[in-house]
C-alpha cells in the first residue's frame, strides 16, 4: 500500500503534569508476629485506615504486607508505624517508584568473529563502574547490559564497545521503554535542532531525544502509558510556525542489518576473486601453456620474472584493501589483551605475503636465486575465507527466522477512529501501525490483522488466536472481550480500544522472550568459552613449532630430498606447513556450536507454541526424569463450574450467592471465577453486577477467602480453613464433600457468622488428551505425580483417571516447593507444570519450572518454559525439543574438536611422511572456512524438527467452555 500513512497534525500535544502526580507506590513490609490469618484483619484496617491508601494486601504465610499508596500523601515509613502499632514488628523490604536502580540496554554489535571477540567485549562492560551484568551473543549478534543509570549512560556502553574495536548499535535502553525514528525535514540549522529538542524534552514520559541532522532523523524514547509518536509529530510540526514536517522513519532493524553485512560480504568476496583468479591462473596454469609460460618467465630484473611481478601488484590489494577488516580486527584484539581468528588469519596471510616480496626482492638483486613466491597462497586464502563468512552470515541469518515470522504477525498499517463524547465516528484515517498511541480508538474490519492488544468497545466477531495462544478455533468476541495484536479478524466488524502498545503488547513480549533466551549462554558453552581463551595463543605455538621442527629436519637433511616439492626449497617446506596449521585452526566452529543451535531450538519451539526462556532451561530439560503437576488449569481445563449447591441453612439461594460473589470477585482463582459465574444467574445485570462492598478482604492462599460483607463474615473455603479457624463442621457437610470427592468433583464449605451455611460441589474436566499425555511420559522413563491444593478425594480421582500413582493433596505453596526439592534431593530432575500464582514457588525451585499459557503473569514470569497453548501435549513437546537440541549440540562439539584434531595434525605433515600428502595452505583456509559454515548448517536442521510420531494421533486443543 502506497502513500504517507502519518496521519494530520491534528492531535495536540498530551498536557504537560508534574511527574509522579496521582501515580500509585508500592512499598512491601515484613510483619513479625501474625500467627494465622485474625491477625491480619486489624492490620489491613489500621492501613486503610491512613490518607493516601490504595490498596493493603496482607499475606500472613509470608508474613508480608503489600501496600499501594499515593506518596504525594503518605510516605512509606508513616505506614510502617502503622503496622508497628497494632503490635506487629514491619520493616520496609522494598519500596517500587519510578526511578529504578537498574536498566536493561540492549546493544546489536558488529564485527565478531569466534567466542574471543564476544568474551573480550564481555569482559570490558563488566569492567565498567555501575554494569551489574553484561551477556554477549555470538550468534545473535546482540549484547544484553543490566547497568545502574546513576553511574554509567548507555552511550558510554557503546564507547566501550568501539574502543574494544567493534560496532556498537543501540536497540533499547531500558524496561517499558519504547522507541521511536521520526523523519524530519526542514531542519536546517543549530536553531532548529535544539527548538524540535526542547519541544520534545518537556513532554511527560519522553526520557531521551536524540537527533541525527545528517539523516534528518530524530530518536525518541518514552514511556507509552504517558505519550506517543503522534504527539510527537504535532510537537514538531508546531514547532517554528510549521517550518517542519514529520514523517515516521521507514522500517529498519535487524534483517536490514543482516542483508547489508550479506552484501559487504559478497562485496568483498567479488572483488577478492577478480585479483586472486589471475594469481591462481599465473601460479598454477599458464605454467603448463607454452606461449603464456614463456611471457611469464620473462626476465625483468636479475632472477626476477613478469610472473612474479604480476602476482605481487594483483596480491597486494587483496592483502591490505580486501583483508584490511582482518588487521583491524586482530589488532583490535591485541590490543585488549586477547587473540581471535583475525590473528591467526592476519599472522598465516602475511607470513606468506612477506615471504614472496622477500623472494621476489631477492631475485631482483640476485643473478642466481631461484626462489618461490606464495602470493597465490594469500590471495586464495583471504578470497575462500571471505567465501566461508558470505556463507556462515547468510546461514547465521536464517537462524533467526523464527523472530522474523514473529515480527510479520504485526499488521503494517491501522484504521484509526476519532470519536465524539457519544461514541460516534467523527472520522476514519488510515496510518501507520507503529503511531498507534495507548487509548487510541481502533477499527478491524473482516480479514484485517488485529492492530494492537486492546479491549472490544462494539461490535461482534470471531477471532482467529492459533498463531499467539495455539487455540485451534476462532474465538468469540463481543463488547468487553480483550484482543491480541497480529491475530486475524474472521467476520464481523469490530472497534477495540488500545491497552497495550509498542513495547509492551503481547506479539513485543514474546519476540522479547525468544530474543532473551537466544541471547543467554547454555552452561554447556562454558566449555567453548574456556577452549577459546587459550585456542588462538596455542595454534600459533603450533604454528611456529611445526614450521621449526620442518625447517629444522630439512637443515640437518633428516628426510630425502625428494620429499621436497620441484621449486621449493626445505624452508618454504617448512613455512607451508607452518602456515597450514595457522589457518586450518578454526575457533568459530567452537563458538557456534552451542548458541546457533540454541537459536534455532527456541526458533522451532516458538513456532511450536513452546517458549523456552534460554539455554539454561534447554539444557535443564534434556535431562528431566520426573513431572509434578498442578491439578486445576493443568491437568484440568481450569474453567470450573458449580455443578451443585446444597443449603444447610434456611435462606434464600439468590442471597447466599450474592454475599458470597461479593468476596470471591476479589480473587483470581478459577473456583472463585466459577462461583461468581454462577451468581450471576440470580441478579438482573449479568453483563456489570453491582455487588455489595467486601471489607476487611484476606486471601489465604490455597485454602479460601475472608471478609465482612453487610456486616456478616464471610469465610469460603477448604475443609482445611474452617479448621483452622475453629468453625464446627457438621456432619451433612462431610457427607456432602465425601460424596463430590468421590466424583473428582472440589467440595468449597462456605461459613457466614462463623456457621457453615452451605457446600458448593464444583467440577473442572480434564484436559483432552490428558491420559494419553501421561501414558506416553511413562514410555520416555518419565515419572508423574501430582500435587495440588485440592483434597485429598478429588485429586486421587482425578490421578487414577489420568493414571498418575502418586498423589499429593492439600498442599500449600511452600509445601509444593519443599516436595520439588525432596524428589531433587533423592536423585530426580525435576519439572514442575502449574499456572497459578500459589504454583510460583515451586516452579522457581524446579530444575525446568513449565508455565501454562492461560495461566497468571506470576506463574509465566516464574517458570523457565511457557507453553503458549495450554495444552498438555507441549510438555513432550517441550522436553523432547530439548533432547534433540542438545544432541545437535553434542553432534556440533565431536565435529567441531574433531575437525580441529584431526585438521591440524594432518595440515603440520604427519601423515605426509607415509603417504606424501601435504595439505597447501589455500585448501586449509577453505576447509577453516567450510567447517564454520558447517557447524551452522547442521544447527540449521534442528529447523526441521517433528515433535514425537506418538503425538501424531492426538488432536489436542484447548476447550472453550460457553
Amino acid at each position: 500500500m502506497s502513500g504517507n500513512l502519518t496521519p494530520s497534525p491534528n492531535y495536540p500535544p498530551t498536557p504537560k503534569q508534574t511527574r509522579g502526580e496521582s501515580e500509585l507506590a508500592k512499598a512491601l513490609f515484613s510483619a513479625t508476629g501474625m500467627a494465622d490469618s485474625t491477625c491480619a484483619v486489624p492490620v489491613v484496617k489500621a492501613i486503610n485506615g491512613l490518607p493516601g491508601i490504595h490498596e493493603a494486601v496482607v499475606d500472613v504465610l509470608s508474613n508480608r504486607a503489600q501496600v499501594l499508596y499515593y506518596p504525594s500523601l503518605i510516605n512509606e515509613e508513616r505506614i510502617r508505624e502503622t503496622i508497628d502499632k497494632v503490635g506487629f514488628q514491619a520493616t520496609l523490604i522494598k519500596e517500587d517508584t519510578k526511578e529504578k536502580s537498574t536498566q536493561v540496554c540492549k546493544i546489536r554489535i558488529s564485527g565478531m568473529t569466534c567466542t574471543s571477540c564476544s568474551s573480550t567485549i564481555e569482559s570490558a562492560l563488566r569492567a565498567i563502574s555501575g554494569v551489574q551484568s553484561a551477556q554477549v551473543a555470538l550468534a545473535t549478534e546482540k549484547a544484553e547490559v543490566h547497568y545502574n543509570p546513576k553511574f554509567v549512560s548507555y552511550s558510554q556502553l557503546l564507547q566501550v564497545i568501539e574502543e574494544t574495536g567493534f560496532e556498537g548499535t543501540l536497540i533499547s535502553s531500558g524496561d517499558n521503554i519504547n522507541k521511536i525514528e521520526l523523519k524530519v525535514d526542514g531542519v536546517d540549522t543549530d536553531h532548529s535542532l535544539n527548538m524540535i529538542e526542547k519541544s520534545l524534552q518537556v513532554l511527560p514520559g519522553v526520557q531521551e531525544v536524540e537527533i541525527y541532522p545528517e539523516l534528518s532523523k530524530v530518536s525518541i524514547s518514552y514511556e507509552p502509558d504517558m505519550t506517543g509518536p503522534r504527539t510527537f509529530i504535532s510537537v514538531i510540526e508546531s514547532t517554528g510556525s510549521g517550518h517542519f514536517k514529520a514523517t515516521i522513519y521507514p522500517r529498519e532493524g535487524e534483517e536490514t542489518g543482516r542483508q547489508q553485512e550479506i552484501k559487504q560480504y559478497y562485496k568483498f568476496f567479488v572483488w577478492s576473486l577478480v585479483f586472486t583468479i589471475p594469481v591462481f591462473l599465473t601460479s598454477m596454469v599458464f605454467m603448463y601453456i607454452p606461449g603464456i609460460k614463456m611471457v611469464s618467465d620473462t626476465k625483468l630484473v636479475n632472477m626476477m620474472t613478469v610472473g612474479m611481478m604480476l602476482r605481487w601488484e594483483l596480491s597486494t590489494p587483496v592483502q591490505f584493501i580486501i583483508g584490511r577488516r582482518f588487521y583491524i580486527g586482530a589488532y583490535k584484539a591485541l590490543r585488549h589483551g586477547s587473540a581471535n581468528m583475525d590473528v591467526l588469519i592476519a599472522l598465516g596471510t602475511n607470513s606468506a605475503y612477506f615471504y614472496s616480496v622477500y623472494s621476489v626482492l631477492r631475485a631482483a638483486y640476485s643473478k642466481d636465486f631461484k626462489g618461490t613466491d606464495f602470493f597465490e597462497t594469500s590471495s586464495m586464502l583471504i578470497s575462500f575465507i571471505l567465501l566461508g563468512k558470505y556463507l556462515e552470515v547468510l546461514a547465521k541469518g536464517k537462524t533467526s527466522e523464527a523472530i522474523a515470522k514473529l515480527m510479520d504477525l504485526a499488521p503494517e498499517t491501522a484504521v484509526l477512529l476519532t470519536l465524539d463524547d457519544e461514541g460516534n465516528v467523527i472520522s476514519e484515517q488510515e496510518i501507520d501501525s507503529r503511531l498507534i498511541q495507548k487509548n487510541d480508538v481502533i477499527k478491524i474490519i473482516p480479514g484485517a490483522k488485529v492492530a494492537s492488544d486492546g479491549y472490544v468497545l462494539w461490535g461482534e466477531s470471531h477471532v482467529n488466536e492459533s498463531m499467539i495462544t495455539g487455540e485451534a478455533r476462532p474465538v468469540s468476541k463481543r463488547k468487553g472481550d480483550t484482543v491480541i495484536g497480529g491475530t486475524v479478524n474472521e467476520n464481523g466488524v469490530l472497534r477495540i480500544k488500545a491497552t497495550r502498545v509498542g513495547s509492551d503488547s503481547a506479539l513485543s513480549q514474546i519476540v522479547q522472550l525468544v530474543e532473551s533466551a537466544q541471547m543467554a549462554k547454555a552452561p554447556v558453552q562454558k566449555f567453548a568459552d574456556r577452549i577459546s581463551k587459550y585456542f588462538v595463543p596455542l595454534v600459533i605455538m603450533l604454528s611456529f613449532s611445526t614450521w621449526l621442527a620442518w625447517f629444522l629436519a630439512g637443515r640437518f637433511h633428516s628426510y630425502p630430498k625428494s620429499w621436497i616439492p620441484f621449486s621449493m626449497s626445505s624452508f618454504e617446506l617448512a613455512l607451508q606447513f607452518g602456515i597450514s596449521v595457522m589457518v586450518i585452526a578454526c575457533p568459530c566452529a567452537l563458538g557456534l556450536a552451542t548458541p546457533t543451535a540454541v537459536m534455532v531450538g527456541t526458533g522451532v519451539g516458538a513456532s511450536q507454541g513452546v517458549l523456552i526462556k534460554g539455554g539454561q532451561a534447554l539444557e535443564s530439560a534434556h535431562k528431566v526424569n520426573c513431572i509434578i503437576f498442578d491439578k486445576t488449569g493443568t491437568l484440568t481445563v481450569g474453567k470450573p463450574v458449580v455443578v451443585d449447591t446444597q443449603l444447610l441453612k434456611n435462606m434464600e439461594l439468590r442471597e447466599f450467592y450474592v454475599l458470597i460473589a461479593a468476596i470471591e470477585v476479589n480473587s483470581e482463582h478459577p473456583l472463585a471465577k466459577a462461583i461468581v459465574t454462577c451468581a450471576k444467574k440470580f441478579v438482573e445485570d449479568k453483563e456489570n453486577p453491582a455487588w455489595p462492598e467486601a471489607q476487611d478482604f484476606i486471601s489465604i492462599t490455597g485454602n479460601g477467602v475472608r471478609a465482612v460483607v453487610q456486616n456478616k463474615e464471610i469465610i469460603v473455603g477448604n475443609k482445611s480453613l474452617m479448621l483452622d479457624q475453629n468453625i464446627a463442621i457438621p456432619a451433612s457437610a462431610e457427607d456432602i464433600l465425601a460424596q463430590a470427592e468421590g466424583m473428582a468433583q472440589t467440595g468449597i464449605l462456605v461459613s457466614i457468622d462463623r456457621e457453615v451455611t452451605g457446600v458448593l460441589a464444583i467440577s473442572d474436566p480434564l484436559k483432552p488428551g490428558a491420559q494419553e499425555v501421561i501414558s506416553i511420559l511413562k514410555s520416555m522413563k518419565i515419572k508423574s505425580i501430582v500435587v495440588t491444593g485440592d483434597n485429598w478425594g478429588t485429586a486421587n480421582a482425578i490421578a487414577k483417571e489420568v493414571g498418575i500413582e502418586t498423589v499429593i493433596a492439600e498442599a500449600k505453596p511452600e509445601d509444593k516447593a519443599k516436595k520439588v526439592r525432596e524428589f531433587q534431593a533423592a536423585g530426580y530432575t525435576v519439572a514442575m507444570v502449574g499456572d497459578g500464582i500459589n504454583d510460583s514457588p515451586a516452579l522457581v525451585a524446579a530444575d525446568v519450572g513449565m508455565a501454562i499459557g492461560a495461566g497468571t503473569d506470576i506463574a509465566i514470569e516464574a517458570a523457565d518454559i511457557v507453553l503458549m497453548k495450554s495444552n498438555l501435549e507441549d510438555v513432550i513437546t517441550a522436553i523432547d525439543l530439548s533432547r534433540k537440541t542438545f544432541s545437535r549440540i553434542r553432534l556440533n562439539y565431536i565435529w567441531a574438536l574433531g575437525y580441529n584434531m584431526l585438521g591440524i595434525p594432518i595440515a603440520a605433515g604427519v601423515i605426509f611422511p607415509f603417504t606424501g600428502f601435504r595439505l597447501p595452505p589455500w585448501i586449509a583456509g577453505a576447509a577453516m572456512a567450510a567447517s564454520s559454515v558447517s557447524v551452522v548448517c547442521s544447527s540449521l536442521l534442528l529447523k526441521y524438527y517433528k515433535r514425537p510420531h506418538k503425538l501424531n494421533n492426538l488432536d489436542l486443543y484447548g476447550i472453550q467452555l460457553e
